[in-house]
Order: structure tokens, then C-alpha cells, then sequence
């Protein structure tokens, strides 16, 4: 007879479940209004590097976390330089002033393609203000160091006879007193709030620790002293015609056709902040108030969304952040 077998009620056959799966993770979802905003950041961030021909890399920026830098974010360097509309006015007002030295001119011209690439040569120098301005400790003293590498082998004879050598403390203490002075003139005739006579000569005095790594013995530290010291050299100066070359060059300024009504007002604005004695030499009338004051209104109306872009991810800004021991910016 055959066996019936029991199935142990532990062996009973279980209910079928059905197979679920993991829910995958929410996509994030941006905002029409972050979008927008990250759109028009890109927008203008690439506007400006198209302007100063800039290739920068804010990743450079970004790190050892901690490290201040040689001057720190409580610096008026800092504040000074963090205005892009000031810098651009004071750069070009800077070149323009610089190339009246004849041996200073000279060194430029016979070593360089200045006068066929000022782009380029423009985003040089802003890469050098930036590094030492905002890069941190080693970035910075890596620049300087790479300019006086530069300086050690340019040498030459001007137009008049005379020599000359790039790391000439005479001549980097000219090109330091210009350039110093064109970016406090610019800042001070654009900010919306200005610089105490105080905070200038803290800019001054923080600027002369750069010239002096760059070779200058010396160097003024108030605002006062730089002025008299800029003026004791309008004996040697020359609206020659290798300045009025350069003169021109910078009036024509490359850009794309719709930035050329902003870029002819920050020329304008260039002059504006010029010493009248410097206008005497380069044979230009100084503009009348009125339109002074309505070149730099509209100077500052227009640089308000490129200024908005660079406060949040500029290079102060990430800068601000390594400072703080944080490097995100996206």
C-alpha cells in the first residue's frame, strides 16, 4: 500500500511575495530662479574674460585652505582691488601714464608684442594682482619671482642713447608709483563709498611690500609722499612718438562689437582720473564736471551685474573662502 508522506508544516510551500525594488534617489531639481541666475553668472563671467583676456583658473585660487595670502581679506588691497570696473579704469589709465617714461617704454617695446597683443598683456598683469593680491603666500611670491626671472634679461638702449634694465630699482620704482596710484585714483572716483584719507595710505603702505619684492628700495607709504614722489618725474617725461603709438593702441582697445560703448567709457574714464599735469603731457583737455559726473554714473550703472557675478564667484570670492578653510564655489 502506498505511503502517504506528510509534509512538515515548515515545508509547506510560502505565499509568493512580490519582488519590489529601491526607490532611486530624488534627482535634485533646480529653481527657474537659480537657473536664471547661474545662466546669467556664466553669461557675464564670460563676457568679462573676454574683455581682459583672462585665463585663470580659480582653481588656483582655492587652496591651502587657511593660507591669507600676503595681505588677508581684512586688507584695503583686498577691497581696492576686488572692484573690477575700478581695476579695468586704472590698468589702462596706468599703461597709458607708464609709456611717457622713455627707458621704461623702451624696455616694453623692444621685448615684447605689447602693442599687437595688449589683451594679452592686460590679462597678464591682472593675473599678477590677482596672485599677489588674493593667491595665497606661495602663489604670490611664486609671481613676483617669475617677473624678476623676466626683468633680470631685459636690457637695452632707448631712443635717446640712454641704457636701460627692466630690474632698475629707478624703473620699477616709476612703474609702482603709477600703477599704485592709477588703481587708488580709479577706486576712489568710482566706489560709491570711498576710502578714507587713512585707509589710502594703508592701501599705499600694503602696495609698497610688493614693489619692494619686485626690487624698489624705498617706496613711499603715503599718499601724499607718492604724488610729490610721481611728480619728481615730469622732467624726464616724453609724449614721444613711441608713446603716442601706444596712445593709440589702447583707444582701439580690441573688443567685441557690443562691448565697445562700455569699453569708451571705461577709456574715458581712464583720463578722468589722470593728474592734470599728465593730461598736459598727453596734450588732452581735461573733461568738464558735467561730464565727468555723467561718464561715472554711467561707468558704475553698468558695472553692477559684473560686479554682482565677481562678488560670488570671483576670485576674491573664492579667495574669501580658502581664507575661511572652505574651497567650494560651484
Amino acid at each position: 500500500m502506498p505511503q502517504i508522506r506528510m509534509r512538515n508544516p515548515s515545508q509547506r510551500r510560502q505565499t509568493a511575495q512580490p519582488i519590489t525594488r529601491p526607490e532611486p534617489p530624488p534627482v535634485p531639481t533646480m529653481s527657474l530662479a537659480h537657473a536664471l541666475k547661474t545662466l546669467a553668472l556664466n553669461a557675464i563671467g564670460e563676457r568679462v574674460r573676454a574683455i581682459t583676456g583672462s585665463t585663470a583658473s580659480l582653481d588656483d585660487f582655492a587652496t591651502p585652505k587657511g593660507d591669507p595670502g600676503l595681505f588677508g581679506p581684512d586688507s584695503v588691497a583686498w577691497q581696492v582691488h576686488a572692484n573690477f570696473t575700478a581695476m579695468m579704469v586704472g590698468g589702462l589709465s596706468s599703461l597709458i601714464v607708464q609709456s611717457l617714461h622713455p627707458r621704461a617704454l623702451a624696455a616694453v617695446w623692444d621685448h615684447s608684442d605689447f602693442r599687437h597683443k595688449l589683451k594679452e598683456r592686460l590679462g597678464r598683469t591682472a593675473y599678477f594682482v590677482a596672485a599677489t593680491t588674493y593667491g595665497s603666500e606661495a602663489m604670490a611670491l611664486n609671481a613676483i619671482r617669475r617677473v624678476n626671472t623676466i626683468h633680470a634679461n631685459i636690457r637695452g638702449i632707448d631712443l635717446q642713447g640712454q641704457p636701460y634694465l627692466a630690474k632698475e630699482p629707478k624703473l620699477i620704482r616709476w612703474v609702482h608709483l603709477v600703477e599704485v596710484t592709477s588703481f587708488l585714483a580709479a577706486y576712489q572716483h568710482l566706489a560709491k563709498q570711498p576710502l578714507s584719507p587713512q585707509a589710502c595710505d594703508q592701501y599705499i603702505a600694503e602696495m609698497a611690500r610688493v614693489g619692494h619684492l619686485l626690487g624698489a628700495a624705498d617706496l613711499p607709504v603715503t599718499y601724499a609722499a607718492m604724488q610729490a614722489e610721481l611728480l619728481g618725474f615730469a622732467d624726464v617725461l616724453s609724449f614721444d612718438a613711441r608713446a603716442q603709438d601706444i596712445f593709440q593702441v589702447i583707444q582701439a582697445y580690441p573688443v567685441d562689437v557690443w562691448d565697445k560703448p562700455w569699453m569708451a567709457l571705461i577709456l574715458q574714464s581712464a583720463f578722468d582720473v589722470m593728474p592734470p599735469w599728465v593730461l598736459a603731457l598727453l596734450r588732452q583737455p581735461p573733461a568738464c564736471a558735467v561730464h565727468k559726473h555723467t561718464t561715472r554714473l554711467a561707468v558704475q550703472l553698468s558695472a553692477e551685474p559684473v560686479q554682482w557675478m565677481l562678488n560670488q564667484q570671483g576670485v576674491s570670492a573664492i579667495a574669501r573662502q580658502r581664507v575661511q578653510g572652505g574651497a567650494s564655489y560651484v
